[in-house]
């Protein structure tokens, strides 16, 4: 199968968004569209990404706190996570690479912008030769009542992207970047500058956490847990074994596998 397939056969349409947008702008096209991250255009030329990650630490950051959302623009969360490549390469040359970047931007040979592929675009025709318990890493958890502040801290500190939410050692939810960065978007807007540093500290996780959480139980099959991820435009499905937490399956962890 890999000798017959092309980047052109796995690239999906390139989602852009110019550097002097906003990022709320920003934000809402990731949601509106399901996808993480967007390229960043100036000038016809790629310049870099934006992400939901970056959107979340940008708004999240107390010395951005007295400046509007909508006055925060994409040139300052710019990130520089991608790399390109050729449609008519072989495909697995974007199996290291998917492991390495974000983003795997598709140039012509005129070096214009024709198409992107992420991880979701690859799982998509190419799947682990895995079992379930080799793509299931550690899952992350978070009481419903810990502050948001703390949530924000942990994440930036040890490099957490998600965190499964629990109460009692029940799981209840989950919350990730994406949360983070639409409660702070929202807190910031609703919210006047003089009382926010006091509100934000009151914000508690089970305020802006998903709800309810798609979960597997452990004996499923990974095409089940992929199809799930697809279907439901999701980065992360919890396992589960019983009424016990067993893990967490990420679309990272499925790429790692490849």
């Amino acid at each position: 199968m890999t000798e017959e397939l092309y980047v052109k056969d796995v690239m999906t349409r390139p989602v852009t968004i110019a550097k002097s947008a906003v990022i709320t702008e920003a934000l809402d096209k990731m949601l509106n569209e399901g996808i993480d991250p967007l390229i960043v255009m100036n000038n016809n030329s790629v310049v870099g990404i934006v992400s939901r990650r970056s959107v979340a630490e940008k708004l999240g950051t107390k010395r951005n706190s007295s400046i509007s959302p909508n006055s925060i623009h994409v040139a300052n969360t710019v990130e520089e996570d991608f790399t390109t490549v050729y449609p008519d390469q072989d495909i697995e040359i974007l199996i290291p690479l998917l492991q390495a970047y974000k983003i795997v931007v598709v140039y012509d040979d005129d070096h214009r912008l024709i198409g992107k592929v992420t991880g979701e675009d690859l799982l998509k025709v190419y799947r682990p030769n895995a079992t379930l318990d080799e793509v299931t890493e550690e899952a992350c958890t978070i009481d419903t009542e810990e502050r948001v502040v703390h949530l924000r801290r942990r994440m930036i500190d040890d490099n957490i992207l998600r965190f499964i939410v629990t109460d009692q050692d029940r799981v209840v939810g989950i919350v990730t970047e994406t949360d983070v960065a639409v409660a702070m978007r929202n807190f910031r807007e609703v919210v006047d500058d003089k009382h926010q540093d006091h509100r934000i500290r009151n914000l508690l996780v089970k305020d802006i956490m998903s709800k309810p959480v798609l979960s597997i139980s452990a004996g499923s099959a990974v095409d089940e847990v992929i199809n799930l991820m697809i279907a439901k435009k999701i980065s992360s499905v919890p396992v589960v074994r019983g009424e016990s937490l067993a893990g967490l399956v990420t679309r990272d962890s499925l790429i790692r596998a490849l």
